[in-house]
């Protein structure tokens, strides 16, 4: 009997996507061991000349021009892809895309973003005929998500159900799956023992992080935690950003028993176990590992849309605060100090999944819910395959 077979395609505007794709991959492997899984960027792999331009456009634009990004995600909150989007999508992506679909066959496409999730609903318009599943790896659902191709919709929330809802996905294409995160979030490890094995002091801990492409708080909230490195331990992880961590590293005020620096890690599972608080950006995915662990968090720097509301919902379900003023971290960290301990509201994350109207998390529920799905999509008579797909799409 052929394994079963799952493509997961991405793309790199922020690394919460490929992440997701890649946790989705691993937790349904620990599930079904015999399920063979490919993860792919496909703009990267389809244009590796043109895709890091772009990405590096965006990335610019959100480091010079923040409002920018919010003013279009707002104004584009409602409106699916545009037909210029789409014909340059169809230029650069569909034909190429038949072909490794044609290649790899799977039994099923996961899509963990828009413009995957656009491209291959084109290809099931004109016959390929295998089952898209889109992820939608954030607490909103902006309109470019939304394809009637797609055949069921995995979404974090009751709300963001709510919101496919009222723009006419029908309720049987939507499962309240929360965003899929590593195995290795799936479970904690006792906090004097993870300290043990990092190599630091165990002592009341903040875990800073700095986002997806490595940017990190504010300078006037650095200087205020440094005034705090005598009684609380400070991890700064600075990701991707090595000019950062060396200008850290050579900067004598970060020189501390108790301050912790390091660039991209692959133990973000336990530096989270270790930690008493996390402050951070509200990126959908590094929320999600967090609220998986159970460990409160203090947004800083919200980009303005997607993260604007990752971070309202965080904070209405009292899973962390948003760093309104210095009032609000200097408050944390005397507790964190005094030996008070601090968590996330009592009930906050429900420990079933089957309260009706309700939002809820379980780590390991969309890799479940995928491998579950896999055992019934098949075929039908009449459609074309993969490799019947017409070159002039």
């Amino acid at each position: 009997m052929r394994k079963k077979r799952v493509l997961i395609l991405s793309e790199g505007f922020g690394s919460g996507h490929t992440q997701a794709g890649y946790a989705l991959a691993a937790g349904m492997k620990r599930m079904n061991p015999n399920i063979q899984t490919k993860v792919i960027e496909l703009g990267s792999f389809l244009n590796p000349t043109v895709a890091p331009w772009i990405i590096s456009a965006y990335r610019l634009t959100i480091h010079t021009n923040p409002g920018l990004v919010g003013m279009l995600y707002r104004k584009q909150h409602d409106k699916p892809l545009s037909k210029l989007t789409t014909m340059a999508l169809h230029r650069l992506f569909y034909h190429h895309t038949a072909e490794v679909i044609e290649h790899l066959r799977p039994d099923v496409i996961v899509s963990t973003h828009p413009i995957p999730t656009n491209i291959i609903s084109r290809l099931k318009s004109v016959g390929l005929n295998i089952p898209l599943y889109t992820v939608i790896t954030d607490y909103d659902a902006h309109a470019s998500w939304i394809n009637a191709k797609v055949d069921r919709f995995l979404v974090s929330t009751d709300n963001v159900r709510r919101l496919l809802l009222d723009r006419g996905v029908y309720p049987n294409q939507i499962q309240v799956t929360g965003i899929p995160v590593h195995p290795d979030f799936w479970s904690t490890e006792d906090k004097a023992s993870v300290r043990s094995t990092l190599n630091i002091k165990n002592m009341p801990t903040v875990f800073i992080m700095g986002g997806g492409w490595g940017m990190v708080a504010n300078n006037r909230l650095v200087e205020q935690l440094l005034r705090w490195k005598d009684r609380v331990q400070l991890v700064f992880c600075l990701g991707s950003n090595q000019k950062l961590l060396e200008k850290m590293q050579t900067d004598m005020k970060f020189s501390h028993p108790n301050i912790v620096l390091m660039g991209h890690t692959r133990e973000i599972s336990r530096w989270m176990d270790a930690s008493d608080l996390l402050i951070t950006k509200p990126g959908g995915m590094t929320c999600t590992e967090a609220l998986a662990k159970g460990l409160p968090m203090l947004f800083c720097d919200s980009l303005p849309g997607q993260e604007e509301m990752n971070r309202e919902y965080f904070v209405k379900r009292g899973y962390g605060k948003a760093l309104q003023n210095e009032n609000v971290l200097e408050e944390w960290l005397c507790k964190l100090a005094t030996g008070e301990n601090i968590r996330m509201d009592e009930g906050s994350v429900p420990s079933h999944f089957d309260a009706p109207g309700k939002d809820y998390y379980s780590p390991s529920r969309c890799a479940s819910e995928v491998v579950k799905l896999l055992d019934y999509p098949s075929p039908q008579p009449g459609v074309l395959a993969p490799h019947s797909i017409p070159v002039g799409i």
